[in-house]
């Protein structure tokens, strides 16, 4: 399933960002009702383009994940939030989602709504960040055989500009200002160290949402890339561990064909031997891109991790055993 995803997802788009769509829509992707996107930036502000601008189209990938396709959006230059409200009782949580794609497209559905279907349920605010590809991170660019890294960091800015409109959104969406957290799945993984580990604005602020705090108050990374670096157990050196660090959880399978293993158990050290709270699960079985979808894996059964876990560290109310 992994590696029919990747071949759907990777192969063809290379430095384009571009693959052959099923069912095809030359469009932005817009959220099914009642939820609601709106754009991340000011109307009429300049920000930097993607490696390869293009008009945002979307559609379905050639490969399966659990018998179902996966919804591709490609060439994002206008990023924007998608906010779906808690359909159980809120606890005032918040998690903005990361999709993955390789910095190169967005796994919408996959690592996208399908989070929001788990959450909201549970009370949880959840917020789908579409934000700029391709090249909006570091990434892997195949017509030159090598990584390339953008000049301005466009999905760090996207993700710390989603955090604090939240925060200064909070009250109207009843939302704790204190109990803002993220989730990202692979190239989404990657966000999620970075936007930890930047106390720091990437951006120069834009309006009074700028004067909110960038850096999430916990976060959960699922087969993370782009963290590590040969030999050894070696950080990426673009990854620079803040002592602030949230709480963070990291889930992987260690048969993962696309991000090796290395790649969370560097960042788990790196956060261990700075001293913030981190747990890990690793699981045998499980591949790539699995996202939430039910398989025979016991790793899709990670959720009710998720959920324990964030009951620990005070986030949501106790769950029980």
């Amino acid at each position: 399933m992994a590696i029919a995803l990747l071949l759907a997802v990777g192969a063809a788009m290379a430095t384009t960002g571009s693959e052959p769509l099923l069912n095809r829509q030359d469009r932005p992707w817009q959220p099914a009702a009642p939820a609601v996107q709106t754009p991340l930036w000011p109307k009429g502000l300049s920000i930097a383009a993607p490696a390869l601008p293009g008009k945002e189209v979307f559609g379905t990938g050639r490969g399966q994940i659990a018998g179902l396709p996966v919804t591709v959006v490609q060439h994002v230059s206008v990023p924007t939030m998608t906010i779906y409200r808690p359909s159980g009782k809120n606890t005032g949580a918040a998690v903005v989602v990361f999709p993955g794609g390789g910095y190169r497209v967005l796994a919408i559905d996959l690592e996208g709504t399908e989070v929001c279907d788990w959450l909201t349920p549970k009370g949880i605010t959840c917020v789908v960040l579409k934000y700029r590809v391709p090249g909006s991170g570091p990434y892997w660019n195949e017509e030159c055989n090598c990584r390339r890294e953008p000049i301005e960091p466009m999905a760090l800015q996207d993700a710390q500009r989603a955090i604090s409109l939240l925060r200064q959104q909070a009250s109207a969406l009843g939302i704790d200002p204190h109990k803002i957290g993220v989730i990202g799945f692979s190239a989404g993984g990657r966000m999620v160290a970075d936007v930890s580990n930047h106390a720091r604005r990437s951006y120069s602020p834009v309006d009074a949402a700028d004067r909110e705090s960038v850096r999430p108050d916990f976060a959960i990374a699922l087969y993370p890339g782009h963290l590590w670096k040969q030999p050894g157990l070696t950080l990426d050196p673009g990854v620079k561990i803040d002592p602030h660090a949230p709480p963070t959880m990291i889930i992987q399978a260690e048969n993962d064909p696309t991000d090796d293993i290395r790649e969370s158990l560097t960042y788990y050290l790196a956060l261990q031997q700075a001293k913030i709270p981190v747990e890990m699960h690793l699981y045998a079985k499980g591949g790539h891109a699995f996202g939430l979808r039910k398989t025979t894996d016991p790793i899709t059964g990670w959720p009710s991790l998720a959920e324990r876990w964030m009951s620990t560290i005070g986030i949501v109310p106790s769950t029980s055993p």
